[in-house]
């Protein structure tokens, strides 16, 4: 990949989903642990269903999954049929739900970095629909993570 937008999407998506490398940082904490996937694998699936404001961990989750998901079919060419009520009905999950949910974010973030690194360019909607990828998880990342702290886990 010779496009250094795609691969500055491709490390900023990286260290929003998996963590920072090397403990070096663009924006979230530098320590190991501290992305996405780090974060949610301390979560059990009775503290993922605990309401924080109207929401938990596990709608959260499932609602960022739902949105990569929005996000590799427009980069398929393809209009998803969106139901965004509908990635934040998830409450209460059990381990089997919560694994699943789990699974499924993993799913579709390692879809989204083989269809960027099918990319050689961006056209402007390619490039908003990834950046607002970018941003938009890294802001459920933040949500989570301020949950945890006020369900003390």
């Amino acid at each position: 990949m010779d496009n250094p937008m795609l691969q500055a999407v491709r490390t900023l998506l990286r260290e929003t989903f998996e963590g920072p490398e090397k403990n070096a940082s663009w924006y979230t904490e530098s320590k190991p642990g501290s992305g996405l996937f780090g974060t949610l694998e301390k979560i059990s699936a009775e503290d993922a269903s605990i309401s924080v404001n109207g929401t938990t961990i596990a709608a959260q989750t499932d609602h960022t999954r739902y949105y990569l998901w929005v996000a590799n079919s427009y980069l398929n060419e393809e209009e998803p049929k969106k139901d965004w009520e509908a990635s934040w009905k998830i409450t209460n999950v059990d381990k089997i739900t919560w694994t699943q949910i789990n699974n499924e974010l993993h799913q579709e973030y390692t879809k989204l970095l083989k269809k960027i690194d099918l990319l050689d360019s961006l056209d402007e909607q390619t490039s908003n629909g990834l950046l607002g990828t970018i941003a938009h998880s890294a802001y459920h990342l933040g949500s989570i993570r301020q949950m945890i702290k006020a369900i003390k886990i």
